[in-house]
């Protein structure tokens, strides 16, 4: 058991306590604001029991993983002794300064000092720390306890030893760590959901779709693989003689189709007007947080078929 800080208790930071409690870490966690601490402790509580349902706690029971996790007053208790610091503040750099400035004061020598955030480069928030060496940021999708990517990206003066070590804790805690070699707008998740999305607002504005056909497209079509194989898996696997043999073949669809692909649509803009509407017709907005608690459910059960699957085919 080792000893995890959770900095900021909003959805994120929450949804890390869960999965590092479920791991057997001994979980504090620390919010400025002390009565969001305590509602994100009751909202752990409720979730953990939907995990227990699906066998999503590794055996255990709710009490034991809920027990895990305790709300501290003071930033330095919750920083005390830890081996990992998880930093979960608004997605503002000055704000992400400050925090990082009392965090490395703060944490001792031994801690990795990690933030979650989904935009701001590392370099950006370290470069005036004296323990820089030891800061990365470690950016998951939301809710890290379901889906178990999470993205390792070094500053330029990250250690070695600092990044295999976050590797590492990250696998043990049951997550895939997608290692960066150096840091970059966007990430990779980012930048591939981008391009996606950059596509998909360009269908509907010019006409060629609705945002259901869009939708289905992925839903049924391209994500029913990609729920167990990546793009290079997907290309390797779909021509006879593999990767090669895939680009020999069908590059030329995707270098004639590119120069279409780099206009782009203001996503706020007139096609906002379409995209909203059908999306309210087919879903109200006052139904929003139901389908994002049944959104989590079916995460649920994904996550448990896969578990199972990869047991039984070996992954």
């Amino acid at each position: 058991m080792a000893k995890v800080a959770i900095v900021g208790s909003g959805f994120i930071g929450r949804a890390w306590a869960i999965s590092f409690a479920r791991a057997g870490h001994d979980v504090r966690m620390w919010d400025q604001a002390p009565a969001a601490a305590s509602g994100a402790r009751d909202y752990i509580a409720g979730v953990l029991g939907d995990l227990a349902t699906n066998d999503l706690l590794r055996g255990q029971a709710v009490d034991a993983v809920l027990g895990r996790i305790t709300i501290v007053a003071e930033l330095g208790e919750a920083l005390a002794d830890a081996v990992h610091v998880q930093e979960n503040t608004p997605e503002n750099l000055e704000v992400k300064r400050e925090v990082f400035s009392r965090i490395d004061a703060l944490a001792g020598p031994q801690a990795v000092l990690a933030s979650s955030t989904s935009a701001l480069l590392p370099s950006k928030f370290s470069d005036h720390l004296q323990g820089r060496h030891r800061c990365l940021v470690v950016h998951p999708i939301n809710p890290p306890y379901l889906i178990p990517a999470a993205e390792v990206v070094p500053a330029p003066w990250t250690s070695a030893e600092t990044v295999e070590r976050t590797r590492a804790f990250l696998v043990e805690a049951g997550h895939a760590p997608l290692v960066m070699k150096r840091e970059l707008d966007g990430f990779i998740m980012n930048r591939l959901q981008g391009a996606l999305l950059e596509e998909a607002f360009r269908l509907v504005a010019d006409g060629y779709a609705s945002v259901e056909d869009v939708d289905t497209g992925l839903r049924d079509g391209l994500a029913l693989r990609w729920s167990f194989m990546g793009p290079f898996e997907t290309i390797d696997l779909n021509a006879p003689g593999g990767v090669r043999d895939y680009v020999e073949r069908y590059q030329t669809i995707y270098s004639n189709i590119f120069p279409q692909m780099l206009r782009r649509v203001d996503w706020a803009g007139e096609v906002m007007e379409t995209v909203e509407a059908e999306r309210r017709n087919r879903l109200p907005r006052d139904e929003l947080g139901e389908r994002q608690v049944w959104r989590d459910r079916r995460l649920m059960a994904l996550a448990a078929h896969k578990k199972k699957s990869d047991q039984e085919f070996g992954r």
